[in-house]
């Protein structure tokens, strides 16, 4: 199995080819040549230098190493080519397994028009909007006098936020317009955007499915990822708060419905945007491949996502039906980036000096790092995933914030001490918070100075304990010597 991926997804899909009894191939830029994926992995191959348009990004030089290594199969985590249709038909056409949808459900998914044309024909609702694609100012300002201010510029042709941009008027419509078409036609090679209804309190819910090439299909209930920056998620949680069953069981069954309109197979995630005041859902777009918040779908259902992707891609058929998808309890993850939440967020890079990972029941760490490892600027800055879980969401919150305070990350900043304020937020420990949280959230507690200062205070503290469990391990060792040479002859 060549994992055409990097960081903690790497390292994810290796554990997974282990489990399998599946010989795992890494590839690396030179800025990853010693990254936790590579000392993992079975082999590993450079791929190129560390931009990712010359290593992650180069298809050719791919899949030439996946056919060097002796691979029969090609898994391509998520970002870089995991959501390319053209990158999944090169796979097979030489003779490769793809591990994801098949390239036909990729392009129609992938088109968010289409996608949501097809969401209309099934019966799914979506947010109201003109599902056209607009490239001129003037076709934008007709669309937007039939949807009505305040509204969204949309990229037709990717997601993750790119161009994305939320218009009030129609002076701001003229501002915001060609940036946003530049955005999207640098992004994904198509300039074209359209314009929905600016929804202002609303949630982000996503529904995780699986698909296998039997006509077997089952969801595994959703996910909500209403804390983000950017249109980028730092929390995820399961099951979504003040959510029905009826609504919960409606969505399920949305999911499904669009996932067979489009003959998608392998693992996938259907999002909702759900509509607080009308306690109404609409449908938003489907990921064609596994989610970075995939674990906690994991710790709920006790079902591994990650084999399964593998274990459909070779043609094994789902061996449980929907009735026999039980979640249990609640769990939650928390994205742990290598970013200055003081700065907006801004990316922070270096080594990582000292780094402490917490334990326990009902704890699990996806890391993509270790200690010593330098955070690189080329790449997306997530270090790990710390994800909790208990019997109850009261139960998961208190085992998180337990967590988050024994995690220790010295050399760059990061998104932790965010995380620890978001669980004091009385929003989030109700359930009640929706997409605008980050922005309206409140710093609270200390500064950043004062969280400068004991970060460094944990880490020294950190530091003589080790240096003390040292000395103790080599005075034991030195004491069995002693021992070992009076009891000989």
């Amino acid at each position: 199995m060549l994992i055409a991926n990097r960081g903690e997804i790497a390292v994810r899909v290796i554990r997974a080819c282990r489990a399998l009894g599946l010989r795992a191939v890494a590839i690396y830029s030179d800025a990853d040549r010693d990254a936790l994926h590579v000392r993992l992995a079975d082999e590993a191959h450079r791929v190129g230098p560390a931009p990712a348009s010359e290593s992650y990004l180069n298809a050719p030089k791919i899949l030439e190493i996946a056919h060097e290594a002796g691979c029969e199969a090609v898994h391509p985590g998520y970002g870089f080519l995991a959501e390319s249709a053209e990158f999944a038909r090169l796979v097979e056409r030489q003779g490769l397994l793809w591990v994801g949808p098949p390239p036909e459900a990729m392009e129609l998914v992938g088109d968010k028009l289409a996608a949501r044309r097809t969401a209309q024909r099934e019966g799914v609702p979506t947010v109201p909007g003109v599902y056209e694609p607009l490239r001129t100012l003037e076709e934008a300002r007709e669309a937007a006098q039939e949807v009505g201010y305040p509204l969204l510029l949309k990229a037709a042709a990717g997601g993750g936020g790119k161009g994305m941009r939320l218009v009030s008027d129609e002076q701001e419509l003229k501002n915001s317009f060609a940036r946003a078409v530049s955005e999207v036609e640098q992004a994904f090679g198509d300039p074209s955007v359209y314009v929905e209804r600016y929804v202002p309190k609303a949630k982000h819910i996503e529904v995780q499915i699986l698909a296998d090439h039997h006509g077997n299909a089952v969801h595994l209930y959703e996910r909500e990822c209403s804390v983000q920056r950017r249109y980028q998620k730092l929390i995820e949680e399961t099951p979504a708060p003040l959510l029905s069953p009826k609504q919960r069981e409606e969505m399920g069954q949305a999911a499904l419905a669009i996932a067979r309109a489009v003959g998608y197979r392998n693992a996938g995630t259907v999002e909702f945007l759900y509509d607080v005041e009308r306690k109404e859902f609409y449908f938003l777009e489907v990921n064609a491949r596994i989610q970075v918040e995939h674990p906690i779908t994991e710790m709920a259902t006790g079902i591994d996502l990650v084999q399964w992707q593998l274990r459909i891609a070779r043609g094994e058929p789902l061996d449980f039906a929907q009735p026999d998808v039980r979640p249990r309890g609640a769990a939650i993850e928390f994205r742990i980036y290598a970013e200055d939440p003081d700065q907006n967020f801004l990316p922070s890079t270096g080594r990582i000096r000292e780094l402490l990972w917490p334990s326990g029941p009902g704890i699990r760490v996806d890391a993509g790092v270790e200690r010593g490892d330098r955070v690189s600027p080329y790449y997306d800055p997530l270090l790990a995933k710390l994800i909790v879980g208990g019997e109850s969401r009261e139960e998961a919150i208190e085992r998180a914030r337990r967590a988050l305070e024994e995690t220790i990350v010295v050399g760059v900043a990061t998104t932790v001490a965010f995380h620890r304020e978001t669980l004091e937020d009385e929003r989030f420990l109700q359930g009640s918070y929706t997409t605008d949280f980050v922005a309206t959230l409140k710093p609270q507690g200390l500064s950043p100075q004062e969280r400068a200062l004991l970060a460094a205070a944990a880490a020294l503290a950190y530091e003589q304990e080790r240096r003390a469990l040292r000395e103790a391990l080599q005075s034991s060792a030195k004491a069995q010597e002693a021992l070992w040479k009076w009891a000989s002859p």
